[in-house]
């Protein structure tokens, strides 16, 4: 079970801390407006009325241990701003913030934004790449309890090859892809010689229980 930290709850927030936890993460949603929070609360492990602007009140919530930490602070940016500043002083390493604009974005990255999300235009950009270069999955219907997912590699399968691991018989899954983080390609189809390092993102295709039990390996 990983971490997340959700700060704002309007739309964009509210339907990520939701995400998040309906795929068994633990969420912690934090909003200063009162009504948002009662709001996202069923759908959350913890929901918390704030305003972290502040350094000392976002210290409080020892947000350090998040795998990560999401801001959705809505069209004002200076909020975003600060409490962008804010989590990368206190040694967050991963930091995604919603960006308004460019500019915004460039900003937000120059104080410890890790990562930057435009939900418009990069759901505008993904329908343009479906509508003109189809992926073949949109042919191929998957089976309700069947997908696709990205699996960091299990301590366990580290130093071993595709062969050796044999996932297709001990878990019915197949790894139809990899993602190098060093030296930095995506694999189509790796050989069964395919040796697992701890960079590698396995992108693997099976049943949800199946992939689940995998994601929770030692």
């Amino acid at each position: 079970m990983k971490r997340f930290a959700v700060i704002g709850t309007g739309s964009f927030g509210y339907y990520v801390a939701k995400a998040l936890y309906e795929n068994e993460n633990e969420v912690i949603a934090i909003d200063r407006n009162k009504e948002r929070v009662q709001a996202i609360e069923p759908y959350c492990t913890s929901a918390i009325v704030q305003d972290v602007t502040d350094i000392k009140a976002l210290k409080a919530l020892g947000l350090d241990e998040m795998d990560a930490v999401i801001v959705s602070t809505g069209e004002n940016i200076k909020p975003s701003i600060l409490i962008c500043f804010h989590l990368s002083r206190l040694g967050i390493k991963r930091i995604i913030v919603k960006a308004e604009d460019d500019d915004h974005g460039e900003i937000l990255k120059q104080l410890g934004a890790t990562e930057i999300i435009r939900p418009s235009m990069d759901m505008a950009e993904g329908l343009a790449l479906r509508l003109t270069s189809p992926n073949i999955l949109e042919f191929l219907p998957l089976a309700e309890d069947y997908t696709i997912a990205q699996v960091n590699s299990p301590p366990s399968f580290i130093g071993k090859s595709l062969r050796d691991l044999d996932l297709r018989r001990r878990y019915e899954v197949n790894i139809i892809a990899v993602k190098e983080l060093v030296p930095g390609r995506f694999v189509m189809v790796p050989s069964p010689d395919f040796t697992v390092k701890d960079s590698d993102v396995l992108v693997m295709l099976g049943k949800k229980a199946d992939l689940k039990e995998i994601k929770e390996l030692k």
